[in-house]
């Protein structure tokens, strides 16, 4: 079992090691309120990595967003830009399109939310295979439950830090029901820190996040190592020990997903308990599709070098230290 998940965790890490940095899908955000009769205000939240702001940049057919914004300010990881517009007409945003510059270079998520004054709405993602979509007020303005177990599912599957922790755990653990409550035990921790943090109850950087995240990762890759040599520690005797403490941490970096969108709280806990429930969705999805590929190489009686069963551990230890020395030079530079 233990090669053969160690040639999966080539193969993700490879293909992860394609991304500069580890888990930068934080959705940017975009809001539209009508504040008056005919006065609107329009809110843009764009991730920033470091002091580089992602190349997305809104567009109304309507012309809204090409004018210079009225206030412009960074603050939490995001550059935020406001308008207010004044516009006649019942419906002036009824049938207009919304395009997203960039966002087809990206792996971001852009969450749109719309609201009128008569209760008319939007609530939808764009996503980098579909820049742009034509504006339905009449599709209902309450949250759509779609979106943002989608979004729970997409944070963590285009996620290669999380899921190379999962699959650096998975390296670790020696039977089934260890399986079971290492696996428990990090949905657990996520789930209270993703909670917790959405809600505003606990708070770190975003730079020291992702540095410690990236820390997570560099940890397992030794173990990893130590548990195909037959070797044994307190992270390979009780790996769920250690998927909970740093699930904790992973549980935060999922809220990244959520906390910066701006919702009330009514609006905020329903999305919450969909997004978590999303992250569990990928979750299992992944695994189900490594313990698939490993239960179909034991059907076809694979066998692999000695090397090859190193070489993986190998590859999750340095895309570690690739990101975490890249979040710590960012949490560096920005004290």
């Amino acid at each position: 079992m233990r090669r053969l998940l160690a040639a999966l965790a080539l193969l993700f890490g490879l293909l992860a090691g394609r991304a500069a940095f580890a888990h930068e899908v934080r959705p940017a955000y975009l809001e539209i309120d009508q504040t008056g009769p005919s006065t609107y205000t329009a809110i843009w939240k764009q991730p920033v990595m470091g002091d580089v702001a992602i190349h997305l940049i809104p567009h109304l057919s309507n012309g809204w967003l090409d004018q210079p914004p009225g206030d412009q300010y960074a603050t939490g990881g995001f550059l935020i830009r406001q308008w207010t517009v004044t516009a006649a007409g019942p419906s002036p945003l009824a049938g207009r399109t919304l395009s997203i510059e960039g966002l087809q270079d990206t792996i971001t998520d852009v969450f749109v939310r719309i609201r009128l004054k008569n209760g008319e709405g939007v609530d939808t993602i764009v996503r980098p295979e579909a820049p742009q979509f034509r504006i339905d007020l009449k599709a209902g303005a309450p949250t759509a439950v779609s979106a943002f177990l989608l979004l729970g599912v997409e944070h963590i599957l285009t996620g290669p830090d999380h899921l190379l922790f999962v699959l650096g755990l998975l390296l670790i653990v020696r039977d089934r029901w260890m399986l079971l409550k290492t696996v428990s035990a990090f949905t657990v921790a996520h789930s209270l820190t993703l909670a917790a943090a959405t809600l505003g109850h606990i708070q770190l950087s975003t730079p020291l996040l992702n540095a410690l995240i990236a820390l997570s990762i560099l940890f397992v890759a030794p173990e990893a190592l130590r548990a195909a040599r037959g070797g044994t520690s307190l992270t390979i005797r009780y790996p769920w020990i250690v998927a909970f403490a740093f699930g904790l941490l992973h549980g935060m970096g999922f809220a990244n997903g959520l906390s910066t969108l701006g919702l009330e709280k009514g609006a905020l806990l329903g999305a919450l308990a969909l997004f978590n429930v999303g992250v569990e969705i990928g979750q299992l999805m992944f695994l189900a599709v490594v313990l698939a590929l490993i239960r179909a190489f034991r059907l076809m009686q694979l066998t692999w070098p000695r090397p090859v069963a190193a070489l993986p551990a190998y590859a999750i230890g340095a895309l570690g230290a690739m990101w975490t020395f890249q979040y710590s030079a960012i949490l560096l530079g920005a004290t």
